[in-house]
Order: structure tokens, then C-alpha cells, then sequence
């Protein structure tokens, strides 16, 4: 194989200095793989060619880099896809009935409301306090021995009664310990908003992950 030491100095100069003016690459491309090979081909020597258990090597490391461009392609185009189908999911709950995790408000016009949230473990004794928007306690709610995971409580605030309020989930278990809990909100979404490459619903004017939605209904 033909020395080709010129063309290794002269690509060392060039690559000097594109870095001297600010514009030098960091990675190969396909494209310039190819150019360096093809470059390689030409300034051999033909009494002493490349031999041929090198340059299949050397085009299996093309075919692979090709083939990992590919891939990178198709996943980039996946993401797309994904983030293009999640964005018409998203504004499609406008106007709907969704639970989130997180937050802990509910929006009351006289009718029954179910507040949801979630045990760690098995609780004995469960309260649920309600409180209007300037903080006053109006309901406490004490519930039973409830198992771990999602649970839920109705409350019957009475007709005329409207606002949005919150809430504070406090358990025990049997042994009289703190037993940790998880509050949701539930709410009509109001509007759908992206920024910083993610998807928020606005419930009770908040904004809440689109990925936090556990539940949806019409």
C-alpha cells in the first residue's frame, strides 16, 4: 500500500486550520469518509495495491457508519412522530375531565366531589381537610382503615356552594406512624400550553405535566 503520510499531513494543516479560524469539525460524516477513501484508492501504489482483506474491513466501517446514520434518521423521526401524536392528545383533553398527580385543588359548583389521592401503605385511620381560598378549614372528612395505593372520598358541599379549595390527605397506619400520601387534582382542562420541549395541561388555571394525566373522561 502506497504511503500516503502527504495526504495525512496535509489533511493535519487544513484540519489546523479550520480549528484556528473556529469552523473545524468534530466528528466524520459519511461523506467524508468516502472522500478519504476514495483519496486512499487513488495515491496507491499499483505495484503494491491495497490489499484485500483491509479495504473490505474498510468498507465494512462505511456500510456500518451508513447504516448507523440510517438509524439515527428513523429514531429522530420516531420522536417526531411521538411528539407530533402526544401534542394532538394533549389539546384533544380540552374541555374534559382529568385526574393529575400533583397539586391539590378542587373546583366546587354544589355538587358532589370525589377527591382522589394515594396511601404508600395500609392505613387505620385516614382525614381528608378540606379548606376554602383563604385557608379556613370548612370540612374535615375521617375515613377508615384504606389500602395502599389510590383511594378516594366523596364530598357533599352542599348546594350553592362554589369555589375552588383545597385539600391535606393525613394517615396513620396501625402502629399510630405516619403513613405517606400522594394528592391528585382533578379538573376541566382548560387549555394546553408547550414550552421547553414539554406538554402541560392548565387545570383550575395550573399547570400540570401532560405525562402526570392518570385519567380522562368526557
Amino acid at each position: 500500500m502506497a504511503d500516503v503520510t502527504g495526504i495525512n499531513q496535509t489533511q493535519a494543516t487544513s484540519s489546523t486550520n479550520q480549528k484556528n479560524a473556529g469552523t473545524a469539525k468534530s466528528t466524520l460524516g459519511k461523506e467524508d469518509f468516502l472522500k478519504l477513501l476514495v483519496a486512499q484508492l487513488k495515491n496507491q501504489d499499483p505495484l503494491n495495491p491495497m490489499e484485500s482483506v483491509e479495504f473490505t474491513a474498510q468498507l465494512a466501517q462505511f456500510s456500518s457508519l451508513e447504516q448507523l446514520l440510517s438509524i439515527s434518521n428513523e429514531l429522530k423521526n420516531q420522536s417526531l412522530s411521538i411528539m407530533t401524536l402526544a401534542h394532538t392528545q394533549a389539546v384533544g383533553m380540552i374541555g374534559k375531565s382529568v385526574t393529575v398527580n400533583g397539586g391539590n385543588t378542587i373546583v366546587v359548583d354544589g355538587k358532589p366531589v370525589t377527591i382522589n389521592y394515594e396511601l404508600a401503605s395500609e392505613a387505620k385511620e385516614v382525614s381528608v381537610t378540606i379548606s376554602d381560598s383563604t385557608g379556613r378549614v370548612v370540612k374535615t372528612i375521617n375515613v377508615g382503615n384504606q389500602l395502599a395505593g389510590v383511594n378516594s372520598v366523596t364530598w357533599e358541599p352542599g348546594e350553592g356552594t362554589k369555589g375552588t379549595y383545597t385539600y391535606q390527605v393525613m394517615a396513620k397506619d396501625a402502629d399510630g406512624k405516619n403513613v405517606t400520601t400522594s394528592t391528585m387534582t382533578s379538573g376541566l382542562v382548560e387549555g394546553v400550553k408547550f414550552k421547553d420541549n414539554q406538554i402541560y395541561v392548565v387545570i383550575n388555571g395550573k399547570e400540570y405535566l401532560f405525562d402526570n394525566v392518570l385519567s380522562v373522561s368526557a
